[in-house]
């Protein structure tokens, strides 16, 4: 019998073409929590324990209101309260937090809309 066991998906996000998005999204990211691996010239690898997301440096137009990430934590309470405190959306243009709260579909989940234009699902 085949082993046909997925370990893991890893997308690509841009962060935008325009003067110091990537170094925006950076910021953001790393503020949100995640640890950048490695970085080069307009390209970065950002780890949150077991989870990761390749950032490059790339027009977001393509993606607006289309991408969407679905993050899974252990414990969204503190994940909310952490997010929450930061003023991420007064920090950064067009982002914004929506707290938790469970959906038709039965999950709890709070809402992020990031500086990429990405929409994550935090739960």
């Amino acid at each position: 019998m085949a082993n046909l066991t997925a370990k893991r998906i890893v997308t690509f996000i841009p962060s935008g073409n325009q003067e110091g998005d990537f170094e925006t999204a950076i910021q953001f990211y790393q503020e949100a929590g995640f640890t950048v691996k490695s970085q080069s010239d307009g390209f970065a690898v950002l780890i949150k324990d077991e989870s990761k997301f390749f950032l490059q440096k790339y027009p977001k137009e393509w993606i607006q209101g289309n991408l969407m990430m679905v993050l899974e934590v252990e414990n969204l309470d503190d994940w909310w309260a952490m997010l929450s405190s930061l003023e991420l959306e007064k920090k950064y243009k067009g982002v914004k937090l929506t707290a938790p709260q469970t959906y038709p579909w039965g999950v709890r989940e709070a809402h992020l809309l990031d500086v990429c234009g990405v929409f994550w699902h935090i739960s």
